[in-house]
């Protein structure tokens, strides 16, 4: 497989409804210290897309590389790897020498979602392997320069889907009978929910950690929240949704809209007021500004894996679950070293640290 990178602007991405992979995605980013790439890729000489990718110091000398939901390109499934592995050296001069290590965080939904022996009775998937087989299958045919699982997964692997091509009324009838009931008692409570602004902010912090030590969760600062709302790009857009009784804030969410695709990036929820259902009357807001946007699919981004109760996000999953999407797997965050020495013992720090944001 030969393989080629063509350096190209980060602002002249091609638009795509993986968010992550625009030029909005790489201007948030930019704000936060990272530095941005962007590259066009050939695979055997045909044009196989473009690339963001993302680099940042972590110590003097000593640089990491991540392409979040990249590359969005699909190879052969007995492929993957020996793709990774030729693009991951060919990036190796882009990045530069001190670059130790490039993270591949796959948007490309797991082979394992396909093995039928891989669900239950119920039909619930019964997660991936352990990681020695599922490097294996990834790096099936390869001699060495092998990509590794990395100890923890940056994107939600797995999400649930809403198809937005049908009418709201359809929409609203494969919604769960008791997240129906919710979505309209919430309205009929007198909830409503309006567009948030820059200067709403502090609203969405008040809300936000309330959420994150209700649920004991680690958290992004101020800092990259403000950076999603005063970005503006060709390519994608993020809009902060504000859920409110009698102007009292109750809940609110992150939609961003990127191509033919709306994701609910964030959500928080006042310990007030839960009576009044606000989080429903939010998701269904987003659900029909996205339908005004002439978005196809609505990404509820984050869930635990199936209805288990010991997953720490079994309650997002009982939550999103309500609304009638479909479940997808993807592959997870994959590693390919430069510098294996220095590699291990990053991971090693990564894998005993209490939160970690890439």
């Amino acid at each position: 497989m030969d393989v080629q990178v063509l350096p190209k602007p980060a602002t002249k991405l091609i638009a795509t409804r993986l968010l992550q992979q625009t030029s909005f995605w790489g201007k948030v980013k930019s704000r936060l210290g990272w530095i941005a790439f962007a590259c066009d890729i050939r695979v055997d000489g045909i044009p196989s897309g473009d690339l963001l990718l993302l680099r940042r110091n972590v110590s003097p000398g000593i640089s990491i590389a991540y392409a979040p939901f990249g590359p969005e390109s699909l190879p052969d499934s007995d492929q993957r790897g020996l793709y990774l592995s030729a693009l991951s050296s060919e990036l190796r001069e882009l990045l530069g020498p001190s670059c130790m290590f490039i993270r591949w965080d796959l948007p490309w939904e797991s082979p394992y979602s396909e093995d039928k022996d891989r669900f239950d009775a119920k039909g619930n998937w019964l997660c991936p392997p352990e990681t020695r087989l599922r490097e294996l299958r990834m790096n099936w045919g390869l001699d060495n320069s092998a990509v590794h699982k990395a100890p923890t997964d940056i994107l939600p692997p797995d999400t649930m889907i809403i198809d937005l091509n049908i009418e709201e009324s359809e929409i609203l009838a494969a919604m769960k009978p008791k997240t129906r009931y919710n979505t309209l008692l919430s309205f009929r409570r007198g909830v409503h929910v309006r567009h948030g602004k820059a200067s709403d902010l502090d609203i969405w912090m008040k809300l936000y950690e309330q959420t994150a030590r209700r649920n004991a969760i680690v958290y992004n600062d101020r800092r990259f929240f403000d950076a999603l709302l005063v970005q503006h790009c060709h390519d994608a857009a993020v809009h902060l949704l504000i859920a409110e009784k009698q102007n009292l804030p109750l809940a609110a969410m992150f939609l961003s809209i990127s191509a033919d695709r709306a994701t609910y990036l964030y959500g928080a929820s006042s310990n007030e007021g839960r009576n009044l259902m606000a989080p429903y009357a939010l998701q269904w807001t987003a659900i029909k500004e996205s339908k005004r946007h002439g978005c196809r699919s609505y990404d509820l981004f984050g869930v635990a894996p199936g209805p288990n109760p010991d997953h720490p996000l079994y309650g997002l999953y009982r939550f999103k679950a309500g609304f009638g999407g479909k479940m997808i797997h993807r592959q997870g965050s994959w590693d390919y070293p430069y510098d294996y020495h220095s590699y291990e013992y990053y991971i090693a720090q990564e894998s005993t640290a209490k939160g970690f944001h890439l």
